[in-house]
């Protein structure tokens, strides 16, 4: 059963929205506050937070941000009146998996409910063997890649890096996490150790290495994919 948590200072709102999903079959927590919802996320440990931008004290804006500091992957989907391209991509900047605005129909917010809850449960059991992005083809289990379907010459840890930041594409992954999931714990490295390596692997991906398109930085001293 997936774990929802609802975030909102509009009680009747909250209130509307559990009984909708619990309908549908998920276990609903709710909050009415950022205080309440951060304690809640690190106790409850919800497979998707539908987290409102609006609320007095701490912001939706700001739980997010704290989330992904405190390095808390769930998908997160920003609920919020504001129509402005600007606050939708300074929520996704910070971590939001997507965003959705005021008014919005049950049956727009059930569907992407369940492409994000799908699209986290394939990337959290899938083994990434090929992937294509542009005109960058990378196969992992040769360790072999072209661009442009010209030979592209990638070292053992770029492909790693690259195979380990496309499974989770989308998502905030911190350096801390990297180095620990790609360099391993006993390993001597620092996370100038990944950003040295995410730059040599622009210079060999990205059309423009100044300008990325697939390799972007992020909010808080990590990267995601996008591709």
């Amino acid at each position: 059963m997936h774990k929802i948590m609802i975030v909102d200072d509009e009680p009747d709102l909250v209130n509307g929205l559990a009984l909708s999903f619990q309908k549908e079959g998920y276990k609903v927590i709710k909050a009415h506050d950022g205080r309440t919802a951060l304690e809640l996320a690190q106790k409850e440990n919800p497979h998707l937070i539908l987290l409102d931008v609006n609320m007095p004290g701490i912001n939706g804006l700001s739980v997010c941000q704290t989330l992904r500091a405190r390095e808390i992957d769930t998908r997160i989907v920003m609920l919020s009146a504001k129509t402005a391209e600007v606050d939708k991509v300074v929520g996704l900047e910070i971590g939001a998996d997507d965003y959705i605005t005021k008014p919005f129909s049950l049956r727009e917010l059930h569907s992407l409910v369940r492409a994000r809850l799908r699209y986290r449960d394939q990337a959290a059991g899938e083994t990434v063997t090929h992937f294509s992005f542009g005109d960058i083809n990378l196969d992992f289990e040769k360790q072999q890649a072209t661009k442009q379907k010209k030979p592209l010459e990638l070292t053992s840890r770029e492909f790693e890096i690259l195979q380990f930041m496309i499974k989770y594409r989308g998502q905030i992954i911190p350096r801390e996490r990297m180095l620990d999931k790609i360099w391993g714990p006993n390993v001597c490295a620092t996370p100038r150790t990944v950003d040295n390596h995410i730059l040599r692997i622009r210079k060999k991906i990205e059309p423009e290495p100044s300008k990325p398109r697939y390799l972007l930085s992020a909010y808080g001293g990590g990267y995601r994919f996008v591709g």
